[in-house]
């Protein structure tokens, strides 16, 4: 892949690629108000699903804030992550956080995840 878009091969796009990811869910990884569920993929890239729930994040407005910037988050590290298919969850008070807390809580679940990933490649 060539730039740093978000092109329709980096998400997950039907019910059956989400469904597998939460059945087979090989790493956890928590931040402040979100939680990553992650499997590998097999492809030699990440893809990015989101579950923002109204009934965790009521506003339109706060739903769609969220989703951009987990979405330029993975664009922006899409070269350091490894090829595992993620779902990204909303929790209650997610939409609380402002743009700067928002940018480190995903810069540091990724780097977790890039760690976690790594560790089970070499066990």
């Amino acid at each position: 892949m060539s730039g740093h878009g978000f092109p329709k091969q980096l998400r997950l796009l039907t019910a059956g690629d989400y469904r597998y990811v939460f059945d087979h869910a090989a790493f956890k990884v928590h931040g402040k108000g979100l939680m990553a569920l992650a499997c590998p993929n097999g492809l030699d890239h990440p893809r990015l699903g989101l579950v923002i729930s109204k009934k965790n994040v009521r506003r339109a407005v706060d739903r769609n804030r969220l989703k951009r910037f987990a979405r330029e988050s993975i664009r922006l590290q899409q070269r350091s992550l490894p090829a595992v298919d993620i779902v990204l969850l909303a929790r209650r008070g997610a939409n609380e956080l402002d743009r700067a807390t928002l940018h480190r809580q995903f810069f540091g679940m990724w780097r977790r995840l890039e760690r976690d990933v790594r560790k089970s490649m070499t066990s």
